[in-house]
């Protein structure tokens, strides 16, 4: 990371027409949290129900009007939502939108994602001021702040939902803003909220994100990553929060992402769950696939982030990997424990330390900026004398510490 002033596959149709077929109508644009969708519906016995499809799968409103206008498919902007066709077809068709901005792939690049004074205004708000950082291919990187910060919005124009007002802005090689299709097909998005149909079960909405991609998983690897195989068939409506969201990060690799957005991936996790969510991503980032992620979840940045910017007010105000930023911080461990006695022989431990020590009846505590030589030498003076150290605890800052100091309590 750096921070500072400076596929192609077969193309795939969708479930077929018929007795319980997908039928497709163009009735909104939509984004949850400004995410495009498609409105899909099922229709079961003469019924049919809305479904949001979409995460980065389309081209903007005017690219697709322009497409239905060139093939005469039917497709129709929000104006017209009279027509449908089967979404097989309407699939196929969005497979062969025209692509803007980029060649039919996405080249090789040896950053993932360029940021150069990236500014965003909204009226007299300045909502991202000035914002430059690099993330590396197969990298964590961690986007944190408080609520109007510039998270959110920095995001979405690395995303290619938002346009910038100014700066330069990278994703694959690709101005997220022009890629069309063929970036698209190789980004990732987990929303806070995704706008599934919670009446499909999980097998069909995979099945029914899966038909918009190039280069899918399986259904049965997918729901193998998420842990969520006794529940293929269940309704998403029964599920619970935590496995809903489960599905939400299932859509979100479904296409093989090379960058994966997560927004919140684990809220509504209880902690067993999110560990196992910590370890799909460190999975996903071994085999090479970038993530980044935004959370209110300081421990979960700690854990997993391999580089992280703090945003407030809408600037870049402390950035670096969860270690620099606590040296940066320049914060004192503690290392505490209690002697059996105190005797002439406390000089050799104390004499060669660091830090500071103070003590109270047979309680030691040591301030010191060198943690891991103290403790070294601590340690190995109570073994030299055959000392147990009673209680013994090391007590460093942690990363919500620091994002506390400098974002402030309110947040």
């Amino acid at each position: 990371m750096r921070v500072g002033g400076d596929q192609t596959g077969e193309r795939s149709s969708g479930p077929c027409c018929g007795d319980g077929a997908y039928v497709g109508t163009w009735s909104q644009w939509e984004r949850r949290r400004e995410f495009r969708g498609i409105t899909l519906g099922i229709r079961r016995g003469g019924k049919q129900r809305g479904k949001a499809l979409g995460h980065r799968l389309i081209d903007s409103p005017e690219e697709v009007a322009a497409l239905g206008q060139e093939r005469g498919d039917g497709v129709t902007h929000r104006r017209d939502r009279s027509r449908t066709r089967c979404a097989c077809e309407r699939i196929d068709a969005l497979h062969t939108a025209p692509v803007f901005g980029c060649s039919g792939s996405v080249g090789t690049v040896t950053t993932a994602i360029e940021v150069e004074d990236l500014s965003k205004s909204y009226g007299d708000l300045r909502a991202v001021d000035g914002v430059s950082f690099s993330v590396e291919p197969g990298e964590v990187f961690a986007i944190l702040g408080p609520n109007g910060a510039g998270k959110s919005t920095t995001v979405e124009i690395l995303e290619g939902h938002r346009r910038r007002d100014s700066g330069r802005v990278s994703v694959l090689g690709v101005d997220p803003s022009e890629g069309g299709r063929a970036f698209r097909n190789r980004i990732g998005i987990v929303l806070q909220e995704a706008g599934v149909d919670k009446e499909l079960t999980v097998r069909e909405t995979l099945d029914l994100y899966s038909t918009a991609y190039t280069r899918r998983r399986s259904i049965d690897e997918v729901i193998e990553m998420v842990e969520l195989a006794d529940k293929l068939d269940e309704r998403i409506s029964r599920l619970s929060g935590g496995q809903q969201r489960r599905v939400d990060l299932a859509l979100g690799v479904i296409g093989t992402p090379d960058v994966l957005f997560l927004d919140e991936p684990t809220t509504g996790f209880d902690p067993a769950a999110r560990r196992r969510s910590w370890e799909l991503v460190r999975d996903l980032a071994g085999n090479g696939t970038t993530i980044v992620l935004t959370t209110h979840y300081l421990e979960e940045a700690e854990e997993l982030a391999d580089h992280l910017i703090v945003m407030a007010g809408g600037a870049i105000v402390a950035a670096g990997t969860p270690e620099s930023l606590r040296d940066q911080a320049g914060e004192a461990t503690i290392i505490r424990f209690a002697l059996p006695s105190i005797d002439a022989s406390l000089a050799g431990l104390l004499d060669p330390l660091h830090g500071d020590a103070s003590g109270r009846d047979r309680r030691l505590e040591i301030s010191t900026t060198r943690p891991t030589a103290d403790l070294a030498h601590i340690t190995g003076w109570a073994l030299q004398h055959g000392i147990e150290l009673d209680g013994l605890s090391v007590e460093s800052v942690t990363l919500e510490d620091i994002y506390l100091r400098l974002v402030g309590t309110d947040s």
